[in-house]
């Protein structure tokens, strides 16, 4: 079977399918900007006061999901990565025009910038940021997903022994110590982290795939996310 005639209408190509007007489509749009909620936040920190940036998100994310918020949704738009980061500096240069405005006039802005601060980071933070937040963010929702079908399961204390083979923290642990923890055989014990890693690498793509418009961009943007956490 043809991989596009089989790609399942996920988060990203619901609301691209409905131009963000029916009530699946806001509810897609709104699990998928919960889900990379913090990669907008780590971007506007590099560009509004600090303790503004979180206010400024919410109120963001909060015009996204606006039924004017929507209107720029099309179909064949791309990548949700790309869509929320364009989305993001088009608000933050709003946010801005605004601001001025307002202060001019003598009134003060609900959501006041540090103009000092907007001066001195006057060009946008670079794209690499968020990329990388992005991609942790994925990598994030990834481990969540499999923690969950461990415990379902039953493997919990196994998952939860095995994991740092898949976070990059057992650098300093043994696969031996593992097995006897558990009383099994070292065998077993490698067998359960390859077959760990390969559901994470599943995982990872099926999270993926909820942010692209077609079955075609899954590897390239996988390949894009890999080299996000390398110039992390």
């Amino acid at each position: 079977m043809n991989d596009s005639a089989s790609f399942p209408m996920t988060r990203w190509t619901r609301v691209l399918a409905a131009r963000g007007g029916s009530d699946e489509a806001k509810a897609a749009l709104s699990e998928l900007c919960e889900a990379y909620y913090e990669p907008v936040h780590a971007f506007l920190i590099h560009t509004v006061a600090g303790q503004s940036s979180r206010d400024l998100t919410h109120a963001f994310f909060a015009q996204l999901l606006e039924r004017g918020g929507l209107t720029s949704v099309e179909p064949q738009r791309g990548k949700f990565r790309s869509y929320l980061l364009g989305a993001v500096k088009h608000f933050i240069a709003d946010q801005r025009d605004r601001d001025r405005a307002e202060k001019r006039g003598g009134g003060v802005a609900d959501l006041e910038l540090d103009e000092v601060e907007a001066e001195l980071k006057s060009a946008a933070p670079p794209d690499s940021l968020y990329d990388r937040e992005w991609a942790n963010a994925v990598l994030h929702r990834a481990i969540e997903r499999l923690t969950e079908e461990q415990l379902e399961a039953g493997r919990e204390r196994q998952f939860e022994i095995l994991k740092p083979w898949l976070n990059g923290e057992a650098q300093a642990l043994s696969q031996a110590d593992a097995a006897a923890t558990l009383g099994v055989s070292e065998n077993i014990i490698r067998v359960a982290i390859h077959r760990l890693r390969k559901r994470f690498g599943e995982n990872v793509r099926h999270e993926i795939a909820q942010t692209v418009d077609t079955p075609e961009e899954i590897s390239a943007e996988l390949n894009y996310l890999i080299e996000a956490l390398r110039q992390g």
